[in-house]
């Protein structure tokens, strides 16, 4: 009966190997995929952005013969950022390394099966030769039980820079948002601009078709009609650079989106004239932006894993104890097989004290040390640019907002100005410096209105990103 318990030993040894192997090699959603729950809910569920109840729709699909909304263009560049996708595996990378520093916590178990055939012969003839063929095994169990500090403080250090790659993913959402915003309104701005540099060209080709009719009826002189043609030519020049800044503009936001180089990309005709408020003054923006920015709080976490470090490499000096328990079947490792079936098992508890490493603990120490200084000079360096983006952004929407009405009073003024100099000139009461100068100030008017109004826009995507509260509904709204 005895003889039987090292051979039932040895199966339950042996199966315990195989079975896992061939679960993990047939079934890769095997629970032990992920046995020590490292994995963030969110890489199942997906990410939420602030303000928004629903993660980001990575399966959109966008008909480009239809004009691109801002919304769909967020949607396009968030599922196509490679820098947001490279975030997202580092989170999946962190989780591996929390589960290494948890699993530092269970015992570690090996074990090795071999059929070894063993031949000896001696010159002499006095001693006879062997020829033993035997079925050995070996399996180790160990297990650290104490040390000092050194495997709580690395898993602690390895579930903040997770934390941190959770929080580095918000902020290169938060990043991709305020580019994408930024690339839209630009592309939109420099559509509007052309189509308003078209329409000025429009008006003074009419002029121009005024004033060879007054010449041709001696109403007035040859010097209407080359200044009308002069104001023209200029307006044919504006209109052409308009168009290449929109051209530019609309390549810029197809690279944002991640879409081929060759789609043709349609923008609403104009921005809509809503407007909404700036809300908070800036010393809730910046008291909300510091608790809550991604950025900042990833460089907090990053601040404190490097404060376990120092933990970690002060725990490699000291003592450490642990468990032992080793299983051999005719065999030890490095060992001739025994001519005869035999079974050993050992059962051992080691303490280890570190005595002389050649100071390399003491250099570890204090390049940890110097780590925690450079966290934590990146730490504020993180948050007072984060909080000039702040105010700056803050200034922009508040200036934006005063330049709305100002700009509206601007374009009405100079619509009206243009229709009592085109009729004053149509009646011979006004000359073509008038209208020609009507014509540019109407021409400055709407460029001034376009730019307020994506100025405003722009201004308060801007500040939401960088205050880390933007998200997919801030955007449609």
């Amino acid at each position: 009966m005895s003889a039987k318990l090292p051979r039932t030993a040895a199966a339950m040894l042996v199966a315990g190997l195989i079975w896992p192997t061939l679960v993990l090699a047939f079934d890769p959603l095997y629970p032990f995929v992920d046995p020590l729950r490292t994995m963030p809910e969110v890489v199942d569920t997906g990410v939420i952005l602030p303000g928004d109840t629903a993660p980001i729709p990575c399966s959109v699909q966008k008909d480009f013969s239809r004009p691109l909304a801002l919304a769909e263009a967020v949607d396009l560049a968030l599922c196509n950022n490679p820098q947001i996708r490279s975030a997202w595996a580092d989170i999946k990378i962190q989780a591996g390394a929390v589960g290494e520093a948890r699993a530092a916590y269970l015992p570690a178990l090996t074990g090795s099966l071999n059929r070894t055939k063993d031949q000896i012969r001696y010159s002499d003839t006095r001693y006879p030769s062997s020829n033993i063929t035997r079925n050995t095994a070996q399996g180790t169990l160990s297990w650290r039980i104490f040390d000092f500090g050194g495997r709580s403080a690395n898993r602690q250090a390895a579930e903040s820079l997770l934390a941190a790659a959770l929080a580095n993913h918000n902020a290169t959402l938060q990043k991709a948002l305020s580019s994408v915003t930024q690339a839209y309104f630009d592309a939109v701005t420099a559509q509007a601009t052309l189509t308003a540099k078209t329409a000025s060209e429009d008006i003074a080709r009419n002029t121009l078709h005024s004033a060879k009719i007054r010449e041709d009826k001696g109403a007035s002189s040859q010097s209407d009609t080359l200044q009308a043609t002069t104001a023209l030519a200029k307006s044919s020049l504006e209109k052409n650079r308009a168009q290449g800044e929109y051209e530019k503009a609309r390549s810029v936001l197809g690279y944002i989106l991640g879409i081929s180089a060759n789609t043709a990309i349609l923008l609403p005709e104009d921005l809509a004239e809503h407007v909404g408020e700036n809300g908070k003054a800036l010393s809730l923006w910046l008291e909300e932006t510091q608790k809550n920015h991604p950025a900042i709080l990833a460089a907090r976490n990053q601040l404190e894993a490097a404060q376990k470090r120092v933990t970690v490499a002060r725990s490699a000096g000291l003592p450490t104890l642990g468990f032992s328990s080793s299983y051999y079947q005719n065999t030890r490792p490095g060992e001739a097989v025994t001519s005869i079936d035999a079974q050993e098992t050992t059962v051992g508890l080691t303490l280890s004290i570190p005595i002389f490493d050649g100071f390399a603990t003491s250099y570890k120490v204090r390049g940890a040390q110097a780590q925690v200084e450079q966290k934590e000079a990146a730490l504020a360096d993180t948050e007072h640019q984060i909080a000039m983006e702040v105010i700056k952004a803050h200034a922009d929407a508040a200036s934006a907002l005063h330049n709305l009405e100002a700009s509206a009073i601007l374009l009405e003024a100079a619509q009206g100005a243009l229709v009592v100099s085109q009729r004053k000139y149509d009646k011979g009461a006004a000359d073509i410096m008038e209208l020609l100068n009507t014509q540019a100030a109407l021409s400055d008017a709407q460029k001034e209105r376009i730019r307020c109004l994506a100025e405003w826009r722009s201004a308060r995507l801007r500040l939401l990103a960088s205050a880390g509260q933007i998200g997919r509904s801030a955007v449609r709204e």
